[in-house]
């Protein structure tokens, strides 16, 4: 007679075991199969890939600088401004309504923070008194197109002066001729304050103003398309 000897497979102790065999094998293609699709698995794949992209958009006038505000997407860099400014509610020649300045200072998007260096007057004579340093803060309030309307509050000190603290408030409307030169028309206030009198003046002037934007940078570009985004 034919003896049979059944698989081992259908052996009842055999089959938990052959479940737990095939469970584990799914669930380890499983796995792989997720982490395959990750990048961050080959760090130093997926790092050289990026230093790849990011050559590639260097070639494409979006070089990509440390000062770059990637949240806002706002413009940041430097600026130098020289001012030809005159008092208008002022007794004398031109001289002495003459009043000259230098600006240096950095963008922050719509915001300008500078530290300005001049002369209330083109007059010198003794201890001259008309030298004076002013941290210049300014705020764009409108923009269209090349057009903008900026406002300023600065304060500062006239050295050596019996009105020697100096305050102001002025205006300016501004005209980009290019990415990196603006010119405007300027109109503002000054006062003067000592310890046994005070003053104001009236004053209008132009500006001109060069922005020290990098070639192919990112900060060039946004500073072009605010320029002519509404042209």
């Amino acid at each position: 007679m034919y003896n049979y000897k059944p698989l081992p497979f259908s052996h009842p102790s055999f089959t938990p075991k052959l479940m737990k065999l095939l469970f584990t094998t799914c669930l380890l293609f499983a796995a792989l199969n997720v982490f395959a699709q990750r990048p961050s698995i080959l760090p130093g794949i997926s790092n050289a890939l990026t230093g790849n992209d990011k050559r590639k958009i260097a070639g494409k006038d979006t070089v990509i600088e440390s000062d770059t505000s990637k949240e806002n997407k706002e413009p940041r860099y430097f600026y130098v401004t020289g001012s030809t400014n005159f008092f208008v509610n002022t007794k004398g020649g031109v001289a002495k309504r003459f009043a000259p300045s230098m600006e240096f200072g950095r963008t922050y998007g719509i915001f300008d923070i500078g530290l300005a260096l001049g002369r209330l007057n083109s007059v010198s004579r003794g201890s001259d008194t008309s030298k004076f340093i002013e941290l210049r803060p300014t705020i764009n309030v409108f923009s269209k197109g090349r057009f903008s309307e900026a406002l300023c509050l600065g304060a500062g000190y006239v050295i050596k002066a019996k009105q020697g603290l100096m305050t102001e408030i002025c205006n300016s409307i501004n005209f980009n001729i290019s990415t990196t030169v603006a010119i405007a028309v300027v109109q503002g206030y000054c006062f003067f304050d000592g310890t046994n009198s005070s003053r104001n003046a009236q004053y209008m002037g132009f500006s001109f103003t060069y922005n020290f934007l990098k070639k192919h940078s990112v900060n060039k570009q946004r500073k072009k398309a605010a320029i002519v985004s509404d042209n």
